[in-house]
């Protein structure tokens, strides 16, 4: 899930990630990816994996009130966004199938985050406001990516916005690690306001961006 070595999004986006996954990747990492290697573990694999246990820590942990224990799971698969593309670098791997592949189990995982939540404030919690608050992240999240591919899809840049994908998705584990832990459930129903409003807010950024590169395209043509 390396954009710099195949063009895929990951769990965490780059604009995170950039300032820290050399040192992770070339130290901290680098046994796990020279040993998967060796063992014939494909990225795909990787990355398989990694959603699929990002999406058991929220869906089995979350709705069982057990917060942080879930984050931490989380956090322990979020290092196969990592891993993939580094090993997908190291083998000289260019196909773009890994792109596709990430790019949808990523919705996935996005949402298996925000349902965990919703399930929790639905049936541990038994509030109704953040539950609503937990779908509103799902739906705009997802929307947000979607905004942005479809955006590029077309020929426009689509990228920008106060809330991109790894803001929101480090914000909520954070947020919601240390709330639980501390017993301070304001952190993280703070941090579902904040994020159902960014969110949303990068919605129409995205849609307002590509709207004024479509009516500049309209014009250019026109004058010629």
């Amino acid at each position: 899930m390396d954009n710099q070595n195949r063009p895929r999004s990951s769990v965490l986006n780059e604009s995170v990630l950039d300032r820290f996954k050399g040192f992770w990747q070339g130290v901290v990492l680098q046994p796990f990816i020279k040993l998967f290697i060796r063992l014939g573990i494909s990225p795909d694999t990787v990355t398989v994996v990694g959603t699929v246990g990002v999406c058991a820590g929220a869906l089995i942990f979350f709705p069982q009130g057990m917060l942080w224990q879930g984050v931490l799971f989380i956090t322990a698969f979020i290092f196969s966004d990592l891993i993939d593309g580094q090993m997908a670098r190291t083998i000289g791997r260019k196909d773009t199938f890994g792109a596709f592949l990430d790019s949808t189990l990523d919705r996935i995982a996005d949402g298996a985050i925000f349902a965990g939540l919703a399930l929790y404030f639905a049936w541990v919690a038994e509030d109704r406001l953040y539950l609503c608050l937990a779908l509103v992240c799902l739906v705009m999240g997802s929307v947000t990516s979607y905004a942005r591919s479809r955006g590029e899809g077309l020929g426009f840049n689509a990228k920008t916005g106060i809330a991109e994908r790894a803001d929101r998705l480090v914000a909520i584990l954070v947020f919601t690690g240390f709330g639980d832990l501390l017993d301070l459930p304001i952190l993280y129903e703070v941090a579902l306001w904040l994020l159902a409003v960014a969110s949303t807010v990068t919605v129409i950024q995205r849609i307002l961006l590509v709207r004024r590169q479509a009516l500049d395209a309209v014009k250019r043509d026109e004058r010629q």
